[in-house]
């Protein structure tokens, strides 16, 4: 596996290097030696999928709260999508500054998503299915979420409007 840099303390983007022949493919997408030599020592506990029917449609953002704090791989299996981290972590030198990268059935990769983060995605084909490891278990009672368009985060979101639920619509501003 390759970990790349995004720009935020903590947070890597991970390519698979696949071995190839005339039959497909294997590679590696999780190996907890490789994530340990990147300072990720997360337990993950959980497993979840989201099957998302349109383009356009848009989840996030999302994070845990503690003592409950989150982290995830996440990685696109079907379908493509813009996924987006966000740095909530108070005195953190990355703090309100953010991360996207297309994640692709075809491309493989995967985020890394550290605790104090809020993650989002919006899908860029119709069917597009995601896939995280997580390493705490939901917890409904500790769920929260940022506004997607928060002009403090200043994300800039591909494509057109986009199609989101109440609760995500309603998620309230960063108190920055």
């Amino acid at each position: 596996m390759r970990f790349l840099e995004t720009g935020l303390a903590g947070a890597w983007l991970i390519e698979p290097e696949p071995a190839e022949d005339e039959r497909g493919l294997f590679a590696r997408t999780y190996c907890e030696r490789e994530l340990a030599g990147r300072g990720i020592r997360a337990r993950f506990v959980q497993c979840s999928t989201s099957f998302n029917r349109r383009a356009n449609t848009l989840r996030g953002m999302h994070y845990q709260a503690e003592p409950a704090a989150e982290e995830k791989i996440v990685r696109c299996t079907r379908g493509a999508i813009h996924d987006v981290i966000a740095d909530l972590r108070a005195g953190s030198p990355t703090r309100l500054k953010w991360f996207a990268a297309e994640l692709t059935a075809d491309n493989r990769r995967a985020l890394y998503v550290p605790r104090g983060f809020a993650h989002g995605f919006k899908t860029l084909a119709d069917a597009s299915e995601i896939f995280y490891q997580i390493s705490e278990f939901y917890d409904p009672a500790l769920a929260r979420g940022v506004r997607w368009n928060d002009p403090a985060l200043g994300i800039r979101w591909p494509g057109g409007e986009p199609i989101l639920s109440e609760r995500d619509r309603g998620y309230p501003d960063i108190a920055a």
